[in-house]
């Protein structure tokens, strides 16, 4: 076992669903060396079914074009299926509006091909990080607009009892924004404190992120009301009437 960099915890089980097989023996040796419990898949039908098996995975590597099921399809159903493992897109793909689908289906980063294992170990890290940290303590229901977001139940419904659908980390990132109103928060701190990565990493993933959630909380996500971009700096939540319940 290589004793730079270790997985954060005792032993990390990866799946990783790839079709090209020399990609997949490498990244599967790679990991094993970090210490982590490696299985693998080489399509879409077999990397359902295991995503889907239990106990779960910690983290799965999930290329985009895959035989018989594509990596959307898979995150769809295993989403869709209750699995909430931490998922990594790998592809080929580098189009905005691909990985902007993939982030809406629940994926947790994207990573596009081609990518050094280093890079690719440092996004793993990152996301186990931030599934194992513990909860941050409780905050009061806050309403902005038609939103009234439960941080104690993990939901957001409209006025009208409509429930919005986050993935965890939407959820995160709009608990960091709340928490932060008002303040312009760069793309470094997301990625320092919401990401848990730091350095000098550059990644457009916040601004994929950032684009999904407001599909979800704005009413008309070209024209911003709550998440204005900060150009050339990041983001500042604004909530005209937002406050905190009792």
């Amino acid at each position: 076992m290589s004793s730079a960099s270790e997985p954060p915890s005792d032993t990390i089980r990866m799946l990783i669903v790839e079709d090209d097989p020399e990609m997949g023996m490498g990244l599967e040796d790679f990991f094993e060396l970090k210490g982590y419990d490696v299985e693998r898949a080489e399509d879409g039908e077999k990397g359902l079914q295991q995503i889907s098996s239990l106990p779960p995975y910690d983290v799965v590597l999930l290329d985009v074009m895959l035989p018989e099921k594509n990596g959307f399809e898979i995150l769809r159903e295993a989403r869709k299926g209750g699995v909430d493992s931490p998922v990594i897109m790998l592809t080929v793909k580098g189009k905005e509006q691909d990985k902007l689908q993939g982030f809406e289906l629940g994926a947790d980063d994207y990573v596009t091909k081609p990518f050094s294992a280093e890079e690719l170990e440092a996004r793993v890290q990152a996301v186990l990080s931030r599934s194992e940290e513990a909860p941050e303590e409780d905050m009061d229901p806050f309403a902005f607009g038609d939103v009234e977001v439960d941080f104690e139940e993990h939901v957001a419904r409209r006025s009208d009892g409509e429930e919005i659908q986050f993935t965890a980390l939407e959820f995160d990132i709009l608990r960091y924004f709340i928490r932060h109103q008002g303040r312009t928060v760069s793309r470094k701190q997301l990625l320092r404190d919401v990401w848990g990565i730091s350095g000098d990493i550059t990644t457009r993933t916040i601004d994929r992120h950032v684009a999904s959630l407001r599909k979800k909380i704005e009413r008309d996500p070209t024209a911003p009301k709550y998440i204005e971009t900060v150009y050339g700096i990041g983001y500042k939540f604004t909530a005209d009437s937002g406050s905190s319940g009792g």
